[in-house]
């Protein structure tokens, strides 16, 4: 029984929190939900309109998603729907292959949503969560800047009622919005600043209560009162009512191998979101535990399911989730509770979005990726790590250039050459002992020291394999020759060394054999178990011989020194015989 509940409880958590839930903890969930409900209904017709498709579409995703999330996931604060990063990814990838706002184009978008769900699913139950760890922070950092300005940029068009060209790349957004500045709508820019100033100033300041709501309303109700759309102020217009119907979608090898890299980079990308958010709840609240492997199989279900009720990519918001966690939410029964706000919305208050300018929701678009152009991380970086810092500038000006789905390629790319190139030429370090004590560091860093002639410890800090074995090699070469003709003794400070693949044994073996016909000894200390197993069964062991491996340096200098002791005596003993 205890198996059984445990198993229900990792793959369907609502089983472990929705038992003991009371009226108390409710208490918590209903303001937090009627937040984030309130808040999701203008986010779900912006981020469509983003997506290039009907606002109706965004506000499935806002409903479905986040009930199958609340049943799989593991963030009980996470609020799952529509995301403007994802979005602009939808209308750059899905608008090179249909028209945007057509049938086809609402349907490939539905399709990725399948697509993206299915991958996010298996990798998660093949336990392949890891893999978004090649999504370095300095890349995720250069690639959500440049995205966030691709996208506030692209939402001048509805700020200003202009009829401005979309791009993904910076340098055509700024000449088409040169082009079209003329034709700004001066009326449609007041309403939009005005909107975007107060949503603004609620950040900074912290104010709780949901600014998009207030922009929402007024600006509903002044375009209804003046009738500004007469003057050319641009309105969302008819938004159907009712429940999104069931929908199977458009399965096929042609559109399955079209969508199939951009389901890929998005399945990564919209988890990479997702689970940040996620992991900076959990450190607050350490009330839930989030399991990356499940939240992926909870994500894809969101997806899967959804695309089945007409909803596009949806994951993780930052925005919303830190609503829903300021207002109080203690369970996934906020979601549920959202996600009934959208469905009431649906089916009885979609004529109330009929006057909402388009202006209000590019204004709440832009506040909202504001924030997510970071300026604190490049300045840190800049200071302390210059190779992270060009990696995020590339992927931020490749982003902002060429294009989203490139810059997160570029991104990941980079991502794997630096790793490539730090893992070949890793630190190490000559060792020394420090102020006469037990204690062996770095020369370079201490003063004191007692630098012997005669021995010379080598500290290698990396996996040791066929990419730096050659490294390896020339270093301890070039530290052999700055200590000259007296160095007897060679220890390989090894606790670092976390593997050892057939090609560094191989040089090793090589290495060793040459230094002991110049009558160096070769020593081991500080290796880790597997390292070890690996020595004695690759026959390495044979050419070091066993007793000249140490669990620490300390302990090899020990025996140096006592077999220098006593081979002094022999040849002492030696020259007395002689001389008698």
């Amino acid at each position: 029984m205890v198996k059984e509940l445990k198993f229900f409880h990792k793959y369907l958590p609502i089983t472990e929190w929705l038992p003991k839930y009371n009226w108390k903890t409710f208490k918590s969930d209903l303001p937090a939900g009627i937040s984030v409900g309130i808040v999701l209904i203008p986010q779900g017709i912006a981020y469509a309109i983003i997506a290039d498709i009907p606002p109706i579409y965004g506000l499935y995703t806002a409903l479905i998603p986040q009930l199958i999330y609340a049943i799989f996931g593991t963030s009980r604060q996470l609020s799952v729907g529509p995301v403007a990063m994802d979005s602009l990814i939808v209308a750059a990838g899905v608008s090179a292959i249909a028209t945007a706002g057509t049938e086809n184009y609402i349907l490939m978008a539905t399709l990725l949503a399948f697509m993206m769900g299915c991958i996010q699913f298996l990798f998660g139950i093949f336990r392949l969560g890891f893999l978004v760890n090649f999504l370095s922070k300095p890349v995720i950092s250069g690639f959500t800047s440049a995205a966030a300005i691709i996208i506030g940029l692209n939402q001048i068009q509805h700020l200003t009622g202009a009829s401005i060209e979309r791009s993904n790349k910076i340098q055509e957004l700024i000449l088409n919005i040169f082009d079209e500045f003329s034709t700004f709508n001066l009326m449609s820019v007041s309403i939009g600043s005005s909107a975007l100033i107060l949503i603004l100033f609620f950040h900074y300041k912290k104010i709780k209560f949901p600014s998009a709501l207030i922009v929402v309303t007024v600006g509903i109700g002044i375009v209804y009162f003046f009738q500004l759309n007469n003057n050319g102020i641009k309105i969302v217009e008819t938004i159907p009512s009712g429940l999104p119907s069931f929908k199977i979608p458009n399965i096929n090898e042609v559109n399955v191998k079209q969508l199939g890299y951009l389901s890929l980079t998005l399945a990564l990308i919209a988890f990479m979101e997702a689970i940040s958010v996620a992991k900076a709840i959990e450190d607050k609240k350490r009330s839930s535990h989030v399991q990356p492997n499940q939240e992926l199989v909870a994500l894809g279900l969101s997806n899967i399911v959804g695309s089945f009720f007409q909803t596009y990519p949806a994951t993780g918001g930052f925005s919303r989730t830190a609503i829903n966690e300021h207002a109080g939410a203690k369970t996934a029964m906020s979601s549920i509770i959202s996600a009934v706000i959208i469905g009431i919305t649906l089916l009885f208050f979609t004529d109330l979005f009929y006057y909402l300018p388009k202006t209000i929701l590019a204004a709440i678009i832009i506040g909202a990726v504001i924030r997510l152009v970071d300026f604190r991380y490049p300045t840190e970086l800049i200071r302390y790590k210059i190779d992270d810092f060009l990696m995020l500038i590339l992927t931020f000006i490749v982003t902002l250039t060429v294009g989203i789905s490139e810059g997160i390629i570029i991104g990941v790319l980079i991502s794997i050459i630096f790793l490539i190139f730090r893992s070949t030429k890793p630190h190490i370090a000559e060792c020394v002992q420090v102020d006469g004590s037990n204690q062996y560091r770095n020369k370079k860093r201490f003063e004191n020291i007692n630098d012997r002639k005669d021995v010379l410890i080598f500290r290698f800090d990396g996996q040791l394999y066929f990419a730096n074995s050659q490294y390896f090699k020339d270093q301890l070469k070039l530290m052999r020759q700055n200590k000259g003709d007296e160095l007897k003794y060679i220890i390989l400070n090894s606790e670092c060394i976390n593997h050892m693949d057939s090609s560094a044994i191989n040089m090793l073996k090589q290495t060793i054999s040459e230094l002991k016909e110049d009558n160096i000894k070769f020593i081991f200390s500080g290796t880790i178990g597997p390292v070890r197993d690996i020595i004695f069964k690759s026959k390495l062991i044979d050419v070091i011989d066993k007793k000249m491996m140490f669990s620490k340096v300390e302990k090899a200098m020990y025996f140096i020194d006592n077999e220098i002791s006593l081979n002094e005596n022999i040849d002492n003993n030696i020259a007395t015989q002689v001389n008698n």
